[in-house]
């Protein structure tokens, strides 16, 4: 019985062994080489993972990075000292940075904006969406159900009277939230700019005014007062974001319809003054 224990056992030795020869040769045959730089490129990325590149995560970055399809810049989350690291590491150019941010082009709050119906369903623009539009009476407006604020891997999103609000100072531009928003009300603009048009409805000034107390009226008063800050396009005013406003510069066009806003004065708008309407 003792030689049958052992004749299993050397058995199972020589069994393993010869498996372990037929992995490591297969191993040895099909590997692929790895460039250590793509591992020290990693290393030096934030590693967020937020996908504002264009790639799947830091990785992928890093591999385009250093086979040359994109510059240390295009990372939205590396600050200047980063990809100053990168560009030295690799000997390369760093390229030029183009800091941007996300903005909700949207006013519509839910004391500014009417609601068609209440919705008892899945809590996701998307899927609100689906349900005849949305319950929102602006077909062209926030739903206000935090889909981008899900997405958003910094924290910068904030939902406030059923309206999203992003902050500034914690957006990196990675554009998670544009791609989760159903409406397509979410743009990147230059991260230096602080006057916006929180609207984004095509509709005629009419239109709008029956479902938004806040919607944009295309009075052309912007564009008349700062054409190169400002272009019209049917019913709807657009920063100019190569040329953009100052605050002082909106506060002086007066904007009849109160969508012409300079950033932090939104903000305090959706959480400090609820009783703020455009006539004011």
């Amino acid at each position: 019985m003792y030689i049958m224990i052992i004749t299993a056992a050397v058995m199972m030795a020589l069994l393993g062994l010869a498996l372990g020869m037929i992995i490591g040769g297969v191993a040895r045959l099909f590997r692929v080489e790895t460039d250590p730089r793509i591992e020290l490129v990693t290393e030096l990325l934030p590693g967020a993972n937020c996908g504002g590149c264009g790639k799947a995560g830091c990785s992928d970055f890093a591999k385009s990075v250093v086979s040359g399809e994109n510059p240390p810049s295009r990372c939205p989350v590396s600050g200047a000292e980063q990809v100053a690291a990168i560009a030295r590491a690799l000997g390369i150019d760093a390229g030029q940075s183009f800091p941007m941010k996300a903005v909700v082009r949207c006013g519509g709050d839910t004391r500014q904006s009417t609601r068609l119906a209440t919705y008892n369903g899945v809590i996701d623009c998307a899927a609100a969406s689906l349900v005849a539009g949305g319950p929102k009476g602006c077909a062209y407006g926030c739903l206000g159900m935090g889909s981008c604020a899900h997405v958003c891997p910094f924290g910068a999103i904030e939902i406030v009277n059923n309206l999203a609000i992003i902050h500034a100072e914690i957006c990196v531009g990675c554009g998670k939230c544009v791609t989760a928003c159903p409406r397509g009300v979410i743009k990147l603009v230059p991260a230096d700019a602080t006057v916006h048009v929180y609207c984004n409805s095509p509709q005629k000034g009419v239109a709008k005014k029956q479902v938004c107390k806040v919607g944009c009226i295309g009075c052309r008063k912007c564009e008349r007062a700062l054409p190169d800050k400002f272009k019209v396009t049917g019913f709807l005013a657009e920063v100019n974001y190569s040329s953009a406003p100052t605050a002082e510069e909106a506060g002086a066009v007066g904007c009849p319809a109160g969508c012409l806003l300079e950033e932090q004065r939104h903000l305090e708008i959706e959480t400090h003054d609820p009783d703020w309407s455009p006539d004011k």
